[in-house]
């Protein structure tokens, strides 16, 4: 298995970190999905262990203080609909049951969110299918977002004037070397230049990367189990072929290994000369006395340069 790899799998997991966090903020906490941020027991001035009587009761005697046709006033109906609410979920023996479960155990977000979904909304409110729909959404974020910072990018990388010269240079030679065309002709001509040149462009690009169906998380959730066992195996057999019989590392492992100790992504890693890169696997820097060195050495050679 290539290192490479893992260092998507690596990629995946802090990706799926940032879905979690997201997921969490978006998620109420688990009783504020009842009665929003207040306490149901508290706006009908009860205590938890009140029986169904005494709720009934503290609910018509606020009902005739705040009843829009008691009080016009607009706080007084805000303060209504709060009430009512409360209502609602205390009368009903299961409803109460389930918010009083939210109170004694909030942390439980996920558990408690899906039956109260599955209390008002019945049986289709899937928490699975919650989980699905979510997971496209942000999907569909995460894609539209990373084409929009990529064609940003791409018209950065245009107005370069090395861009702007190497265009003219080759619509001249496809035009024969004369400016009298059509202007037809030249904007078919600019085109065809433009999708030639779209992999040279994606090579200038460091800022942002051309969205791939690939990676979005959708997908790599799909993969998600393929790729926990890819995980797994390459674990196992970096164990057993550097830790127990102390094999030699291979170029590659041995590549991967430098670029995690200079902090480098693949893809900087990958730009780098074939020289340049033999030459830092060569200095065995994943070793704390070479890499010391190293730094030592890079310290010195930007004294020099000042």
């Amino acid at each position: 298995m290539g290192s490479s790899n893992i260092a998507d799998s690596y990629g995946l997991w802090r990706a799926w970190l940032v879905f979690v966090i997201a997921i969490l903020i978006i998620l109420p906490r688990a009783a504020a999905i009842y009665c929003d941020e207040d306490d149901c027991y508290e706006l009908l001035g009860v205590k938890q262990s009140a029986t169904g009587a005494e709720i009934k009761k503290a609910y018509y005697k606020l009902s005739l203080k705040y009843h829009p046709d008691k009080n016009p006033e607009l706080e007084a109906r805000k303060i209504f609909l709060k009430i009512a609410n409360a209502y609602e979920i205390l009368k009903d023996d299961a409803k109460r049951e389930q918010y009083d479960y939210a109170l004694a155990h909030p942390e439980q977000v996920f558990y408690n969110t899906a039956r109260y979904y599955q209390a008002y909304y019945g049986p289709q409110a899937d928490l699975r299918a919650v989980f699905a729909g979510l997971l496209i959404i942000f999907s569909g974020f995460q894609y539209l977002n990373q084409w929009s910072r990529y064609m940003q990018m791409v018209d950065l990388v245009k107005q370069t004037p090395a861009y702007k010269n190497k265009l003219k240079a080759v619509e001249l030679e496809r035009s024969g070397g004369t400016n009298n065309k059509k202007k037809s002709s030249k904007s078919r001509i600019r085109g065809e230049v433009a999708d030639e040149f779209s992999k040279e462009l994606e090579l200038q690009i460091h800022g942002a990367e051309k969205p791939s169906l690939w990676k979005l998380m959708i997908v790599r959730f799909l993969l998600l189990p393929f790729l926990l066992g890819k995980l797994l195996v390459w674990e196992v057999c970096w164990i057993w072929r550097y830790q127990l019989k102390q094999l030699p590392y291979s170029w590659e492992d041995a590549a991967y290994l430098t670029r995690r100790c200079l902090g480098l992504s693949s893809d900087n890693w990958s730009r780098m000369s074939e020289e340049t890169r033999e030459g830092l696997v060569s200095k065995r820097l994943w070793i704390k006395s070479n890499m010391n060195v190293y730094k030592s050495e890079l310290k010195k050679d930007n004294r020099r340069r000042r």
